[in-house]
């Protein structure tokens, strides 16, 4: 199963384009999973330890939705509005959050691929930077971060949204980066399937 996850707290261009990114990997032939971090009740990490004694989270919130998809999940696709430059809280909730996964199974999420999308109110918004910041998370934990290759998705799938879902469905150029990183990931899968045999 590959997991989407949402980090808008809108159900607007980010959670729709990450639904166009999991629809073209189903057309070749994955399960897949959308999770949405909004209306969900998670709170930041408290950096208490707790999980690395007990295997777990101590914050028992909305979370515990998500803890278990992110153990199935054999590649992801996060997905980032941008603000003020960068990655949401609510994603970045989201990836501080994984500690207690990482915590009980600390090589849970090594060699699973990852892709990014960021979808940015202004062309030049931070989607670079927010793409950067998933890819970190993907390279600390051992994960394979998928870019879309050269010339239009350098590190991952960017959009132009002038802050309306409308208008990110009219950016070619972010389809066409979002169409190449999703292929990429799609053969880094079968890649890995092959090695794995």
């Amino acid at each position: 199963m590959i997991l989407g996850i949402s980090g808008s707290p809108r159900n607007m261009a980010t959670e729709h384009i990450l639904g166009m990114a999991l629809k073209m990997l189903e057309e070749k032939g994955y399960e897949t999973e959308l999770f949405a971090m909004r209306g969900k009740n998670i709170s930041p990490c408290r950096h208490c330890d707790y999980c690395l004694k007990n295997k777990e989270c101590i914050v028992k919130d909305d979370m515990y939705q998500l803890y278990p998809l992110i153990r199935e999940a054999e590649g992801f696709v996060l997905a980032t509005p941008v603000y003020n430059g960068s990655m949401s809280a609510q994603m970045k909730i989201a990836i501080d959050r994984t500690r207690a996964t990482l915590a009980a199974e600390p090589r849970s999420l090594r060699r699973k691929p990852g892709m990014a999308i960021a979808i940015g109110g202004d062309r030049m918004g931070g989607q670079e930077l927010a793409v950067q910041q998933i890819h970190t998370f993907y390279i600390l934990n051992g994960m394979i971060p998928v870019s879309g290759g050269f010339f239009g998705a350098n590190l991952g799938a960017t959009f132009w949204s002038h802050d309306t879902l409308e208008e990110a469905e009219k950016d070619e150029e972010g389809f066409r980066s979002l169409r190449k990183t999703t292929r990429r990931f799609a053969e880094t899968m079968e890649w890995l399937k092959k090695i794995e045999k």
